[in-house]
This record gives C-alpha cells, structure tokens and sequence, in this order.
C-alpha cells in the first residue's frame, strides 16, 4: 500500500504519502482520551511482570531486543545512537542465561559496533543479515558464526540505488542516506516538514526504475528493502528454528521493540500465541505488542527483571532438587553475576534464601 501510494504520480498522491509519513513518526498523542483506554489494552511490562514470569514458567526464555529507540534514544544523528554502558553490562549478564538477539535495521557490523557483545545473536538489515554469537557459556545448540542472508543477490543493486539517492537527496537539507548493506535508509528527522514532499518526490523518481525494491516507513525514516517475503518477524522464526525451538511450546520469546517494522515480530508472536512483544512507546498506537514500555530507561529494569525471574525459579526447583539442578551455574557464578549487581532488598533477600537453600 506504501509503495502504491509513493509510486502513483500526481500531487494528490504524493501528498497521502506525506500524510503516511506524519503518520508513523508521531511525536505526542492526537487524542489524550485515547491514552488510558490504550494502556488498559497494553499496560505496563515492569508493573504486569509478575504475570509475565506465570506465563514464562517452565520454559526457555529467548530474548530479542531492537537497538534504536530500544537499547539506545532516538537521536538526530544515527552514528550516535550509542547505548549506555549499564545497558551493556545488562545485556551481557542476560545473554549468560538466556539466548539473546539484536533486531535491527541497520546492518550487522554497524549494529555489532554499537553493541560490542559476541554473546549475542545479531539479525541486521532488518532480519536479512543473521549471525550467531563467536562467545557462548550457557547456550550451544546454535552453530557459532551461523550466517544466513536472505537478500545477497541483492546486494550490487543496494550499493548502485544506495549511491542515486545519496546524489538526488543532497539538496534537501537535512536529509541522510544511511547504507545498511541489504537495506537503505533516507532519514528524514531532520529535515523540515514543509520538504517533505520534495525528498518522497526524489525517492519515488529513483525507486520508479527499481521494481525489485519496497519501501516501509519507521520513525522519521523511509527503509528501502528487497521485494521479498523476509522481515523482523521471518528473522525471530529463523533464529527460534536454529536453536531447536520451532513448533516448540517449551519455549518463551520476549521481544521488545519501538518501530513499525517490529510489528512483524509482534504479529508472529500473537499469531502463534508465543511469548510476548513489548512496544516501547509513550504515544498510543495500533500494535500487536501485549505490553509496553515508555522509553529505553525502562528496557534494562525489564531485562534484568528477567535474571530475578531466573533466581525465583532456581530457588524453587531447588526445593526438589537443590544441587544436581543448577549443574553448572555455580554459586559462585549466581553470587556475583546476579546478587551483587543490585542495592534492591529484595534480591538481598533472594540472595539469602539461596544460600539458605543451596548450603544448608
């Protein structure tokens, strides 16, 4: 329906383009009445997480996170989106426990270059660059390194339509052209929105001569993709497939994301009725996601939530069987990788009741 609109000629239609592009990039709520009426339908993961852990009982937690607007703020300047060194060290501790992967438009390298982590499974260009994790302690059953591009025959006319635009957008100031190896994307936040219609008018000159590509629209971006049936939401099937859990109930994914393109993920896991997605966003919107968050502030609190939930359930099972369980999750290991990295009473707490449990 986008790509209808942008290719159609005529100021009418470039103008309902114009309209879309308002439409995806919000920056307040149209209608406050609608805000409480939204959340009732999506609240809060960090005040619904102890339903999240009674839903999540007794299966594998597998977590996905987008970067931009997720890990990292939205900022004017894409290279630097960088995300917070307590942020990092979250998303180290969670990735000893449970698989964890990166869902991002950007590419892999790029994304790779924010994050730092090799623990982590990577999914660039929007799900069509998918890596494994060169660093694994807890979780093996994904070969390390795994590659798979979905798009790679596509990628000498991502570099020749990537270097076009770059030359028709120069004169729209503001406007960026950001190569994401198997996608593009034509940054518009800063550019003023009474030039909007001059950059989707460009855009739509260049992609007339590009049948083989499809635009999508994400948060002040136009992200230009392959026509093939491949999204965010192919790249958390794929990755669930390669660690042995298709068409598996035994399994639980947590995806937490802030752009349109993550619906896709969202719709998988509805339509599957698996795991859950989370939508980080103050604004309501139509989504798929079952719970929200405000903003990335509140994405390391959930994900940490995620390593309490990984005690409750040892200190549980640990009732009937204290030792051979934990096999090799040490105490040592639990002691320091969890307990000691937080002031909160309550993991104090849980920290006694472990040794307690482990030792007497």
């Amino acid at each position: 329906m986008i790509m209808k609109t942008l290719l159609s000629k005529g100021d009418a239609k470039v103008n309902t383009f114009i309209d879309s592009m308002r439409a995806s990039s919000p920056t307040r709520p149209e209608n406050q009445d609608q805000t409480p009426t939204w959340i009732f339908y999506h609240p809060s993961a960090l005040k619904m997480f102890d339903e999240i852990v009674y839903n999540s009982r007794g299966k594998q937690i597998v977590t996905f996170l987008d970067y931009d607007g997720t890990l990292s703020p939205i900022v004017s300047d894409p290279d630097k989106a960088f995300m917070t060194e307590k942020m990092r060290a979250t998303l180290k501790d969670i990735a000893m426990h449970f698989p964890t992967a990166i869902v991002s438009g950007r590419s892999v390298d790029k994304v790779y270059n924010f994050v730092q982590l090799k623990e982590l499974y990577y999914a660039g260009s929007h799900g069509m660059d998918i890596r494994g994790p060169t660093k694994s302690r807890s979780h093996k059953k994904m070969n390390e390194g795994v590659l798979f591009q979905a798009a790679s025959q596509f990628l000498p006319m991502m570099n020749e339509v990537y270097k076009i635009l770059v030359e028709k957008t120069k004169s729209v100031k503001g406007a960026m052209v950001e190569t994401n190896k198997f996608c593009l994307s034509v940054h518009f936040r800063c550019v003023d929105e009474k030039n909007w219609a001059a950059l989707a008018e460009k855009v739509r000159l260049v992609l007339n001569e590009y049948p083989k590509l499809r635009i999508t629209q994400g948060r002040k971006v136009l992200e230009i993709k392959p026509s093939i049936k491949w999204d965010k939401g192919k790249a958390l099937e794929f990755v669930l497939e390669s660690l042995g859990y298709n068409n598996s109930n035994n399994v639980f994914p947590i995806y937490i994301g802030d752009d349109r393109t993550d619906e896709d993920a969202f719709k998988v896991l509805s339509s599957r009725s698996l795991g859950i997605g989370i939508l980080v966003s103050q604004i309501p919107k139509e989504t798929n996601a079952s719970y929200t968050l405000q903003d990335p502030s509140e994405v390391g609190p959930i994900i940490f939530l995620n390593q309490a939930r990984l005690v409750r359930m040892m200190i549980t099972r640990s009732e009937r069987c204290p030792i051979p369980y934990l096999g090799p999750m040490t105490y040592y290991y639990i002691n320091k990788r969890i307990f000691l990295k937080t002031k909160c009473n309550i993991f104090i707490g849980l920290r006694q009741r472990t040794r307690q449990r482990l030792f007497i």
